[in-house]
């Protein structure tokens, strides 16, 4: 699930280094003439986080793929949890230089959750690394304010956060 009607257009390009060996991107994405192109992952990186899922989309057989599906809208603490345990996967995977792409459906929220997380995991500032994912990959990244929001307030905040809703309503 996505959300939908934000006018974001398709990415021009399948995934972008968001700094060395950490790239964003989708499942789809405007080509040079402005065709809507699958973006398919064969070998180009050790490591594929994806957080949507289509089928013939990659990685290839023998790529270290991590699958964990969910909306581009509010998460549950346990969503949250798995963020949080990607981003770690993910920084682990930069601190041995290996190649990662991280993507979910157009390559903007899904994804820059994870990535932004890893940033500051890697030690960037969350104002700093919101800002690089959006200068690297797009100005449509991060478009969803919620996940804006758990990542201002740190996603610890935000899991414990949208348990005690969860507990009141």
């Amino acid at each position: 699930m996505r959300i939908k009607g934000k006018g974001a257009p398709d990415a021009d390009a399948p995934w972008n280094e968001v700094v060395p060996g950490l790239w964003m991107g989708g499942h789809l994405f405007r080509d040079a003439a402005g065709v809507r192109t699958a973006a398919v992952v064969a070998r180009e990186f050790d490591l594929v986080v994806s957080l949507y899922r289509r089928d013939g989309h990659g990685p290839a057989p023998g790529v270290d793929h991590h699958c964990a599906e969910m909306p581009d809208g509010p998460l549950t603490p346990e969503q949250i949890a798995t963020v949080c345990a990607l981003a770690d996967v993910v920084t682990a995977a930069v601190h041995d230089r290996r190649r990662v792409l991280v993507r979910c459906h157009s390559g903007y929220n899904r994804s820059g959750l994870v990535v932004v997380q890893t940033l500051i995991n890697l030690g960037h500032r969350t104002d700093d690394a919101i800002f690089l994912v959006r200068h690297r990959r797009s100005r449509w990244a991060l478009n969803n304010p919620l996940f804006v929001d758990y990542l201002t307030h740190g996603l610890d905040v935000a899991r414990l956060l949208t348990g005690l809703a969860a507990l009141d309503g």
